[in-house]
Formats: C-alpha cells, sequence, structure tokens
C-alpha cells in the first residue's frame, strides 16, 4: 500500500493502519509528519531532552488551576536532592499520588507533565506529587528506578510534614514512568510499604519489544521502534539489563534468574492506547497481574496513540482518560468527589 514520506525519512502507516485511528488522531499524526520535525532518534540525548520540552505541551489542555502547587526537593540515597512538585485540590491532609513522568528514562520533566499531574490532582481530590528523577544517559539504569524507589520511601517516612496521608498513597506514571511506578509497587510488597493503587498508562513491561503490536505500530504513530531503541540505548548500561525485572516488570528476572512474583503487590488501574507499540505489553502485564491474584481495571482506548493523554486539546478521549484514572484514585484512596 502506498505510504507518505517525509523529511527526515518520516513514514505515515498504509492507509488500513490509519484507518484504525479516531479522526483526531488520524490529524494529530498527519501533523506531525508533516511538521517534519528532526526524529529524536538522529538526535544527541540533550537535543532532545530540549527539543520534548518544546512540543511536550502542545496539544495539552489549558492550565488548570489549584490550591497548591509547590515545588519542593526529596533525598535519594546518595545523597542527591531531587526536585518534585506538591498539586493540591484543597488544604488539609490528602491522599496522595507519586507520580513519574514518561519519556523513556531519557526525557522529561515536572514541566512536560504538569498538565496531566494538575488534571489528576482536581479530578480525584487527592495530592500528586511528581517527581524528576534523574535521566539518562547521565543516569543509566537502575538509576530511574532508585530515584523512584527512594522517592516513594522518603514521601512514606516525611510526606505528613507536607499534609499528606501516608497510610493512602498510590504510585503511577506514563509510557516509561509507568514502568517505574509498576517497579515501585513491587519494590513496596518486598518491603512492607502499603500501596492502594498502581496507576499505569501505556506502561513499558517487557525487555525485549518482541510483542506484535511493536511491529504493527512500528512507525508512524508518535512513538516508534527506532525512537525506542535511541531511548533503551541511552539508558541501559548493557544487554543484560534487559532481562531485569526492575526495567521489565512482565518478563524480566531476578537475581536468582527467576521472573518477579507480583503477587500481593497493589491493585492496578491500566489505560492503553490500542495504537501504540506498548499496547500488547501492556494487556500481557495485566494478564501476569491478575494470574497473580491483583485487580486490574483495564482500559483499552481505541484508535489512541502513544502520549494521548498529554493532547487534550486535539483528542477528547485524553480527557475521558484523565476522568477514568481519577475515578481509580478515588476509589482507591477514598477520596471525596472533586469540588
Amino acid at each position: 500500500m502506498t505510504r507518505h514520506t517525509w523529511a527526515h525519512g518520516v513514514v505515515l502507516p498504509s492507509p488500513s493502519l490509519q484507518d484504525r485511528l479516531t479522526p483526531q488522531a488520524r490529524k494529530v499524526v498527519e501533523g506531525i509528519a508533516r511538521a517534519a520535525h528532526t526524529p529524536m532518534h538522529h538526535m544527541t540525548a540533550d537535543q532532545a531532552k530540549a527539543a520534548y520540552e518544546a512540543a511536550a505541551n502542545v496539544l495539552e489542555l489549558p492550565v488548570q488551576p489549584l490550591a497548591r502547587v509547590e515545588d519542593f526537593h526529596m533525598v535519594a540515597r546518595d545523597g542527591h536532592t531531587m526536585p518534585a512538585r506538591h498539586y493540591a485540590p484543597r488544604a488539609g491532609t490528602l491522599p496522595v499520588l507519586l507520580f513519574f513522568h514518561g519519556g523513556g528514562f531519557v526525557v522529561g520533566s515536572l514541566a512536560t507533565h504538569d498538565g496531566v499531574c494538575r488534571r489528576l490532582a482536581h479530578l480525584s481530590g487527592c495530592a500528586v506529587v511528581s517527581l524528576d528523577y534523574r535521566l539518562a544517559p547521565q543516569h543509566r539504569f537502575p538509576v530511574a528506578h532508585h530515584d523512584a524507589w527512594d522517592a516513594l520511601q522518603w514521601l512514606a517516612l516525611h510526606g505528613a510534614q507536607r499534609q499528606l496521608d501516608t497510610a493512602r498513597m498510590a504510585v503511577g506514571g506514563d509510557s516509561a514512568g509507568g514502568t517505574l511506578a509498576a517497579s515501585c509497587a513491587i519494590e513496596a510488597r518486598n518491603h512492607g510499604l502499603p500501596l492502594a493503587l498502581q496507576l499505569l498508562f501505556y506502561p513499558g513491561c517487557e525487555g525485549h519489544q518482541r510483542s506484535p503490536s511493536h511491529h504493527t505500530y512500528a512507525q508512524g504513530f508518535v512513538l516508534d521502534a527506532r525512537t525506542i531503541d535511541f531511548f533503551f540505548s541511552q539508558y541501559l548500561r548493557t544487554p543484560q539489563d534487559r532481562d531485569d525485572w526492575r526495567f521489565a516488570p512482565l518478563d524480566g528476572t531476578g537475581p536468582d534468574g527467576s521472573a518477579a512474583d507480583l503477587s500481593g503487590v497493589a491493585p492496578a488501574w491500566i489505560g492503553l492506547a490500542e495504537c501504540d507499540p506498548l499496547c500488547d505489553e501492556g494487556l500481557a502485564y495485566a494478564d501476569r497481574l491478575r494470574m497473580a491474584g491483583v485487580a486490574v481495571d483495564l482500559e483499552l482506548y481505541r484508535g489512541m496513540v502513544h502520549e494521548f493523554i498529554k493532547m487534550g486539546r486535539a483528542i477528547p478521549q485524553a480527557m475521558q482518560a484523565h476522568v477514568d484514572a481519577a475515578h481509580a484514585l478515588r476509589l482507591a484512596l477514598c477520596c471525596s468527589e472533586a469540588e
């Protein structure tokens, strides 16, 4: 079938694949192709960070006002002070979601996911703390995992000082941030730290990207195979890191070679995009959790692409995903309805 190739070799999917997209998502995909920006896999890591920062909020919803938006720091195991942002929809002590932004462990920041965190706080009635964990290639695996787990432990110990109810905590994130949230849920189970929910937007779960959706949506659907390879080449130290459960909670293993035990981890809400390379591994992770006896609420957003939750100006399903995730948070954390 005919494909249209734009500058830098950006390729639109075949018409039959494009037909799987909603009209709004298809316009976004076509607009990205026509813009013909240099793909990240043709950039240095620093250039990719800057490009993502510049484009991350173009399709975001208007800024959601909140009662409290405050920057602060948490401390990692090596003494590094990790920037964080505290969102609260109202005064008083509130349950909290610790959120990890996406970006392939290479790009992304507090600023790129500010809109999503504001919406989740507003709609759920709970506080959200967003973490600016350290990024590759300056900080390779498992630094991002360590930062995420250290932040969760820091909140459990010190959150009350910020009017956070540490008896009602959840973890969440999108894409690579979903990987971090899933691995933190396993760490929390291992260390006896109670969590009410893991909130995963299209998480990365498998170590070798062999599932069918990686082939079907390999190019032209916002996140492509070459960009995934670029991210992981920056983040991973050796090929063996792909087989570590802290990077691949679906099919990774521990030091003894056994797969990660998922029994007893926090219940999960998982939101997936149908037309996303990561879709099938998200479905497989939901199945593994269920087989381990973990309650899973799965939402598959038809005709959606990776990153769609940050495209609310163009894609109405982004707003629905925010509502669905916030509802799961309210149920898990016993929050009152947002005003």
